[in-house]
Parts: C-alpha cells; structure tokens; sequence
C-alpha cells in the first residue's frame, strides 16, 4: 500500500475540518479567488484547530489589515474620512492601510492590485471610480467575485452588488437653497464639479428642481449651474462666470470651491457676505478659522465612515449585508460667509 503525500493528508484534514472539498482548501491555501468570506474563515479556522501553520498569504489575510483607497489629500475633507476610518478600525483591531491618489501617480487598479497581494481582509473605496458614471465598473464586481469584502463611500453605482454610504446630496442643496432665499436671494448660482460624477449630478438635478419654478425655463436655470473642479482654482473660474449671469450668491460643491468663490468676488471689488453670499459642502478641518468663516453644509463624515467599517467588518467576519444605498442627512452649518441680499 502507497503512503499518501503529506499535502494530501493535509488537505484532506482541514476540508473534513472545516466540511468542505479538498478543492476548496487548496484555493484558500493558495489565495486564489472564489471562495466565499465564510468560506475562507471556517477553512483557515480548521487549520488553526489542526495546529496547521497558515501559509503566508493568509496569514497577511488574518493580520487584519483593511484598503483605504481614497483621493488626493490636498482637499481637507479626505484626510478627515482617513482619520475617522482609521481610528474606528483601530478600535475593532484592525490596520488601515492607506492609497492616496494623485495627477500621474499610482492608479485606482495600482493600489487595488497592491492590496490583494497584501493579502488585505478588505477595502474601503472613498470617492473613487465607483462615483465616476463613464468609469468601467467591473474592477469592483471582479472584486468581489473573488470573495473581497468591499464598501463604498460617496457615489453610487447601481450594477454593483455592495454597501454604499452617501452624504444625501439633494438634502445638501436643498438646505442651501432654502438658507440663501430666506435671506432674500433669488439669483443664485450652483459650481459643482465634472458632471460625469454621481454627487455633482445628483446636486444639479435638486438645484434644478429647486430653481426653474422662480427662474424660469431648463435653459435659464442651466446657465445657473457650473460643472467645474472640485478645487480652489474650479471655484474661481465658476464664480467669475456666475458673477457675469447676476448671480448674488452661490452654493459650491466643495470648501475649496468656496474658498475660491470667496477670491473671486475680492478680486471683483466685492465684500463677502455683503455683496455677494457663499456656501460651501463638506465643513472640512479649519474651515471655521477662513476669512470670513465658512457657511457649508457639514457632511456626516464619522456616522458614515464608521456605518461603513462596521457593515466592512460584519462581511469579513461572515455576516450577510445588504447591497444597498444608505443616505446620511447633512446639516447647514451658518457663519460669515452669508448674509441678506443687497438692495437693488
């Protein structure tokens, strides 16, 4: 009688363990995908009872480390999602590790590569290609045919099956609106940033549902709305325009923007808030301390991160999430940067 092979038996042990096919622990073994995040446990945790030395692949798995892959961190807002999602990881015994993207650095797919040959537990996507409408979608759903865990933050994309949390864009814009006209404004303009992004569309469509009742036809309100860059430089160049169009206050789609909203209408000769009113979205870190201090609506950066960590971490331990979009309700944040319209 021939002695079977070592890496058979072993084999043979753990799929007996952890009852499931000898093909399924060797796909575990060898890190290759499609095997379910149960799956995956109750064979590494057969291995663990057996006293079996995890290969290294999965033991980077188990170490706990989670993806933050998230934009560039000149806008203050990014940083302050990274804060809030590490901190809320350390909490739960977990390691962020963190992918920052920048004009001609590493890529999306870059850091998502990088990721899964580090053996990370799972990621989290903040702001990325899941909220570009032209990008190929099907970097995610490869991911989690794999059997990654994945959660997204800001930007829906309805062909992917995996949580989503977003600040509640209409809401934002709504809050906006109704702040500015009951300080008399009727003339008021919207800079948002490119339109192929699902949070500038979703603030566009509230903006024009809000306005055409008061300014009039689709087109007139279409000359209102400026799809720009979300930075500083985005929000001079569409202030200066809806200066031009009349307009005697704007909502921006991001602080920068604001801030350059606010050094346009100076550099015009005109006083902010007295001759012309600003708000801004997000209420990034130091926003309060600008001159004047900011009126934005203030995103739920920590109910949301920490929403989206915590449905992160019941996936990687096993539980079913659902695959849905959940919408968090901002608040308008006033300050000095909005005041009543002026006469005439």
């Amino acid at each position: 009688m021939t002695d079977q092979h070592p890496d058979a038996v072993r084999l043979a042990d753990i799929a007996r363990q952890a009852k499931v096919s000898e093909a399924t622990v060797s796909r575990v073994l060898n890190g290759k995908p499609g095997v379910a995040a149960t799956t995956r446990q109750a064979v590494l945790a057969a291995m663990d009872q057996l006293g079996y030395e995890r290969p290294v692949r999965t033991r980077q798995r188990s170490a706990g480390l989670i993806g933050l892959i998230i934009p560039e961190l000149d806008n203050p807002i990014f940083p302050a999602f990274a804060q809030v999602i590490d901190r809320t990881l350390t909490m739960r015994g977990y390691t962020s590790v963190l992918c920052t993207q920048s004009p001609g650095g590493a890529t999306e797919d870059d850091y998502i590569e990088a990721l899964t040959d580090r053996g990370v537990a799972g990621i989290v996507f903040v702001s990325g290609l899941h909220a570009d409408t032209t990008a190929d979608h099907g970097r995610y759903t490869r991911l989690i045919e794999r059997g990654l865990p994945v959660v997204f933050v800001n930007g829906y994309a309805p062909g992917i099956r995996a949580p989503f949390f977003s600040d509640d864009d209409g809401a934002a814009v709504q809050l906006a609106i109704t702040h500015l006209r009951e300080l008399g404004h009727e003339r008021i303009g919207l800079a948002v940033g490119p339109q192929r992004f699902v949070p500038a569309q979703r603030k566009a469509a509230e903006f024009r549902r809000l306005m055409a009742p008061a300014i009039g036809s689709a087109d007139d309100v279409d000359k209102l709305i400026v799809h720009s860059l979300f930075s500083v430089e985005g929000g001079h160049s569409a202030a200066w325009f809806l200066l031009e169009q009349g307009c005697t206050a704007v909502v921006c789609g991001s602080d920068l923007m604001a801030l350059g909203a606010i050094r346009v209408a100076r550099k015009r000769g005109l006083s902010v808030p007295r001759d012309f009113s600003v708000v801004g979205y997000d209420d990034s870190p130091l926003i309060a301390f600008t001159d004047p201090p900011l009126t934005t609506i203030q995103q739920q950066v920590s109910a949301m991160t920490t929403a989206a960590v915590r449905t992160l971490l019941d996936e990687i331990a096993g539980a079913d999430v659902p695959t849905a979009e959940y919408l968090f309700q901002p608040e308008l944040v006033v300050r000095g940067s909005t005041a009543a319209c002026p006469a005439g």
